[in-house]
């Protein structure tokens, strides 16, 4: 089952001169062949070991399919602790893959409750522990470091009450994915005898959903995690072309590239038409902004590249953005995901014959509205000449998502080397993480401390209230 990429209303065929030529692709095709001989040279390889995670985990998979059926066997609850991509990835899988109210099934056709604190609002803790039982609950702490502010300061927390409330037995209700190598989280499970998976040392935050991060949670929730990286793989395997007509994700950022750096389009929203796939445009977001967002190239110079990143869902916000995307600037691409057969389908019952302008819904299905619905969507952008391109599922399953997942990473590796920028750093978050850390007087963070004290005061002028 393979994903189809429809990039028809990116060309200038369908939307006149605001769209890319055949002309211009092959302008670039010596830029785009040499991103992809750059990346298979390096896959596998300092940051781009997530490329090798559909092969190279089988031993892996195996302990975490074991796992997780403990899990399930012994607890109520299993909680995810993270942020960034140790949370997003998870949250757009179960999204996903699972049942829309599966917290709210019973317990015989749910499994465990599934929980992911993924920010440190005092009240979002609280509401947590105000549903679970802590004495029945599994929590996942998730950092690499062992030093995520975030992520430590919920482990403290929870641990905290685990000791109060299970006394010795307290460390059985952690398992820790963290670097096999190095940080405070390795240290900690190893005096703690906690149940540990690692994330490999080539694997950043936001490509870490196909390792021990994403796929010891999908296990835990019953979703076939074998599936998921055999998708990976076979998309990966789709992809192995210097030439962009041949390989999906090249195409996808030649374009993106060619949109960004020669039509001045600085906006990328992905918009999927399916509920199950809404919070893949969050973890997309994240995977997006956070690697082209960057302010120096290779080469040292000043550039400020990357496209702002937005989520968008059908039909919900062609109730509140598509006419923005139709009639708004010329600075966006707009990325359909389409999906032809979804899991179940609903009859529009009769009962309305008085009023045509309803009584032709019915006798149609839910499936066909949306489907309808994202197709006149896709005609109305192309029409008025702004760029949109569709990705088509034939339907939502762990193949699937696993091969979307794909695709999205080598998009995004593509493009980074097209722009000549660093993928995967990310020294803008540093710079927060860091004048945070003066402002709770961390040790080793004085000299950042006086740089937050010395920087202009605000002004009461500007301040209204």
């Amino acid at each position: 089952m393979q994903i189809k990429f429809d990039f028809n209303n990116m060309m200038e065929s369908s939307i006149g001169e605001k769209g890319i030529s055949e002309k211009d692709i092959q302008a670039v095709s010596e830029k785009a062949a040499d991103s992809y001989a750059y990346f298979e040279k390096n896959r596998g390889t300092g940051w781009m070991g997530w490329a090798e995670l559909p092969y190279n985990q089988e031993e892996i998979v195996r302990d975490i399919i074991y796992t997780a059926a403990d899990v399930r066997a012994h607890y109520d609850n299993f909680v995810v602790l993270g942020i960034g991509g140790s949370a997003l990835g998870p949250m757009a899988v179960f999204n996903a893959l699972c049942h829309f109210r599966y917290n709210d099934l019973d317990q015989k056709k749910r499994g465990v409750k599934f929980f992911v604190e993924d920010n440190v609002d005092p009240e979002r803790m609280l509401a947590l522990l105000d549903v679970i039982d802590v004495e029945k609950t599994m929590f996942n702490v998730i950092t690499k470091s062992g030093a995520t502010s975030e992520t430590m300061s919920q482990y403290l927390i929870i641990t905290d009450i685990l000791k109060k409330r299970c006394g010795k037995d307290w460390a059985k209700h952690i398992i820790a994915t963290t670097s096999e190598s190095k940080g405070n989280l390795i240290k900690l499970a190893k005096k703690e005898g906690f149940k540990t998976y690692y994330i490999p040392d080539g694997v950043g935050g936001r490509f870490s959903e196909l390792c021990p991060v994403g796929l010891l949670p999908a296990a835990v929730l019953g979703i076939d995690i074998i599936g998921l990286l055999r998708g990976a793989a076979e998309m990966d395997k789709a992809c192995n072309s210097s030439d962009p007509y041949k390989n999906p994700a090249l195409m996808a950022a030649t374009l993106q590239y060619i949109a960004m750096e020669q039509k001045g389009i600085n906006v990328s929203v992905m918009m999927p038409y399916a509920d199950s796939l809404k919070l893949m445009a969050d973890w997309y977001c994240q995977l997006w902004g956070e690697s082209l967002g960057k302010a120096v190239d290779f080469d040292g110079n000043v550039v400020h590249k990357g496209q702002t990143p937005v989520k968008s869902l059908g039909v919900t916000d062609q109730h509140s953005q598509v006419q923005l995307y139709t009639e708004g600037p010329f600075d966006k691409v707009v990325t359909f995901i389409a999906v032809k057969k979804y899991r179940g389908d609903v009859v529009i019952a009769n009962g309305a014959e008085e009023f045509p302008d309803v009584n032709f819904l019915c006798g149609h299905t839910m499936g066909e509205l949306i489907n309808t619905e994202r197709e006149a969507t896709e005609y109305a952008l192309t029409r008025s000449k702004h760029m949109n391109r569709t990705i088509v599922l034939d339907e939502v399953n762990a193949n699937t998502v696993g091969q979307l997942l794909m695709l999205f990473q080598l998009e995004t590796a593509y493009c980074g080397k097209m722009l000549n920028i660093d993928t995967f750093n990310q020294p803008g978050v540093e710079e927060g993480k860091n004048a945070t850390y003066a402002m709770f007087d961390r040790a080793g963070y004085e000299q950042k401390k006086a740089e937050l004290e010395a920087a202009p005061k605000k002004s009461a002028k500007y301040i209204i209230g």
